[in-house]
């Protein structure tokens, strides 16, 4: 899974040419931490469709508000640099996550 910063999440997201998942994530987030193992499940069946990233926000709390995301967990997915599709907070679960990765493989 590709580690996401302030430096590179505009040239890996914003403007990469088809489907990225970014996990928005934080140290202190046990959900976050939870599904994790599971989101890299996910990476290892469809990585060849999907490019698999992830963006500790406590690095770039700025950068993760611009995305609108203001609660933890977030797994979201963009094409062509577009957020087209989001699971957040309670929504993300290892079902919901499976099934918004579903739509687009």
């Amino acid at each position: 899974m590709l580690e996401l910063n302030k430096e590179n999440f505009q040239e890996e997201v914003l403007d990469a040419k088809g489907y990225v998942l970014v996990d928005y994530w934080s140290p202190s987030c046990e959900p976050c931490k939870a599904l994790m193992p599971h989101v890299h499940k996910l990476e290892e069946a469809h990585g060849e469709k999907i490019k698999f990233t992830s963006l500790d926000i406590t690095k770039a709390r700025r950068l993760a508000i611009g995305q609108k995301v203001l609660g933890l967990p977030v797994i979201a997915i963009y094409k062509d640099g577009e957020k087209i599709d989001a699971v957040v907070a309670d929504e993300a679960t290892e079902k919901s996550v499976e099934e918004m990765v579903g739509k687009y493989i």
